[in-house]
């Protein structure tokens, strides 16, 4: 059974949009909070088998995430991409990232490695949130998915699985804001129940998409459509800073519209954690992880400069 949640408690001030469209309101719900079930692993981790996340209020440090914040924004303002004070995350429609480094996959790399980020990311209280989870030792992927997500971008919806369980799946993806993400601005949303879809996961759990590069992993269905088509909703949130969402790699989810009022850059940050018992894919653990198609941070969305051309490609 599904936890039961105070509706009144998610009332976002604007529609939520995806791929263009009003997510009308009887698709949309918010998440369950399950922070108070921390310090309650084993609870914590049946609440995860139910529902295939566990979404944490407050659950990492806030100065942690605002350095994180301010470090990423400074980089992207020194690419003209971001206006003063860079904090803000307001895009500016230009860039000069690729007339500076002209080998975008580099400059990404060391904006992804920037010790505040990976404080936030790397550090001692995520890796604990992970093992409470899992019970165990972990470790986190070194290749994180930083996204920096201007006015205009989304993500596709998709299960995790294909591309992150070609060794095992003992994995959980860690979403993180940087700073807050009201609805408006495009952050996360699950597929409520998705962990269920017995004849879509039969498929995707033979899927490997490193294994067969010509094919699409993403739904092609509007996100609307899905759910109303399966009698479920899409689950998000106003995300704030210190708010931490893990989800299983059978839980289909995606991204809404940035459709921030002020031109606000959304920025978050992804990664995978693992029992560190279980195999490391080499793909994602060392000094150059290469990733799913093999080109590292350079193929990544977040290495794409934050400007109108780009949005789509």
């Amino acid at each position: 059974m599904m936890q039961m949640i105070d509706e009144r408690m998610f009332a976002p001030m604007m529609p939520c949009v995806a791929k263009g469209r009003i997510i009308a309101a009887h698709l949309i719900g918010p998440l369950a909070e399950s922070g108070a079930l921390l310090r309650q692993p084993e609870r914590l981790r049946a609440r995860f088998d139910q529902d295939g996340y566990v979404f944490l209020r407050g659950a990492l440090p806030v100065d942690a995430v605002r350095a994180a914040r301010r470090e990423v924004f400074a980089r992207l303002a020194e690419m003209d991409e971001i206006a003063s004070p860079a904090e803000d995350g307001i895009a500016t429609g230009r860039s000069q990232r690729l007339a500076l480094h002209p080998d975008r996959g580099a400059f990404w790399k060391s904006v992804s490695e920037g010790p505040a980020l990976r404080a936030l990311t790397h550090g001692a209280t995520l890796r604990g949130v992970a093992e409470a989870l899992f019970g165990e030792s972990c470790l986190g992927h070194d290749l994180i998915y930083l996204r920096a997500a201007a006015v205009g971008r989304a993500l596709d919806m998709h299960y995790d699985f294909p591309f992150f369980c070609r060794l095992h799946d003992r994995l959980a993806t860690s979403w993180i804001p940087i700073g807050d993400v009201p609805t408006t601005d495009g952050p996360i949303y699950v597929v409520e129940g998705s962990t269920r879809f017995d004849d879509l996961l039969a498929d995707v759990q033979t899927q490997d998409a490193i294994g067969d590069r010509s094919r699409k992993f993403a739904f092609e269905m509007h996100p609307a459509d899905f759910a109303a088509s399966r009698d479920t909703r899409l689950l998000t949130a106003d995300f704030q800073a210190g708010d931490v969402l893990l989800f299983s790699m059978r839980l289909a989810h995606g991204s809404l519209d940035n459709c921030s009022p002020i031109g606000r850059t959304r920025l978050s940050c992804d990664l995978r954690w693992q029992p560190a018992a279980m195999p490391q894919d080499e793909r994602y653990f060392g000094a150059d992880p290469r990733g799913v198609t093999g080109g590292g941070y350079g193929d990544l969305n977040g290495a794409k400069p934050l400007t109108a051309q780009w949005i789509t490609n």
